[in-house]
């Protein structure tokens, strides 16, 4: 058990009950090494409470609110009634996460070789760039090994971490489209609008692909699969305000077109 190792003031913790009393519930946290912590009959739930049993059982899982923590007394003051539907939601599906991730950890010190011991090194280096270990999968299957640039870490084990992430992780991806009208009259008519549009295309961010097709003179139809409307919104702005600006420094002209409007004679 590691005695560093104790929750916070505020914190939401999943816990397993261990024992119920008249007066409330015994848990072990499952995040901070079984530490136990305590839930006082009216921190159950919110009213009176006449059987504590009749709320908690041994061996439910349950999502607490951290009131207390004294390291001293190994003691922790636990709340039920103050966590609500939607946070009890979310911690677990973190909770859940963080086991997945624990468990790919696994597999990558199989395929690597890796010691027991070297991995545990690893993790604080993970918690400390990522937030958590599943964050650091999640990242490394957006952008493979340029998510480890900044951690310190053998080139074998990035690499079984980015393939054990992309085998297990489906990204959540959103794709977007916008138009853009682009004409140039110049005898070098063509070559402006192809330069307009290799500027369209050249627009990169992470995690983030762009896609221009021909859909009938003047138009083109420029797509963007991102993994986030605000991100897909953002770079479609660029890609069509890339386009545009080029074509009209070397004397053409570009509009763009939120739906694929009627053109305009």
């Amino acid at each position: 058990m590691d005695d560093n190792n104790w929750p916070e003031s505020g914190d939401f913790v999943v816990c397993t009950v261990k024992n119920v009393t008249d007066f409330g519930a015994y848990t072990t946290l499952e995040e901070f090494d079984g530490k136990e912590g305590f839930i006082h009959i009216s921190e159950i739930k919110a009213g009176w409470v006449k059987y504590v049993r009749d709320h908690v059982r041994e061996g439910q899982k349950v999502v607490c609110k951290v009131l207390n923590v004294d390291p001293s007394r190994r003691h922790i003051d636990l709340s039920l009634k103050d966590v609500n539907e939607h946070q009890k939601r979310a911690k677990i599906q973190d909770w859940k996460n963080e086991q997945k991730a624990f468990k790919w950890l696994q597999f990558v010190s199989e395929e690597t070789g890796t010691s027991n011991d070297e991995m545990e090194k690893i993790k604080p280096k993970l918690l400390e760039s990522f937030g958590s270990l599943y964050s650091a999968f999640e990242e490394a299957a957006m952008s493979g090994e340029d998510a480890f640039n900044d951690v310190k870490m053998k080139k074998k084990i990035v690499t079984s971490i980015v393939k054990v992430a992309q085998s297990n992780i489906k990204l959540p991806f959103v794709d977007i489209a916008g138009y853009i009208d682009l004409n140039c009259y110049l005898p070098d008519g063509i070559e402006i609008i192809k330069l307009a549009l290799e500027a369209g295309n050249e627009i990169e961010e992470e995690g983030v692909k762009v896609d221009i097709s021909y859909t009938g003179a003047p138009r083109y139809r420029i797509k963007v699969i991102a993994p986030d409307y605000k991100k897909a919104e953002s770079v479609l702005k660029k890609s069509s305000n890339a386009a545009i600006d080029t074509i009209e420094k070397l004397g053409g002209k570009g509009e763009f077109h939120r739906h694929n409007d009627t053109v305009k004679a």
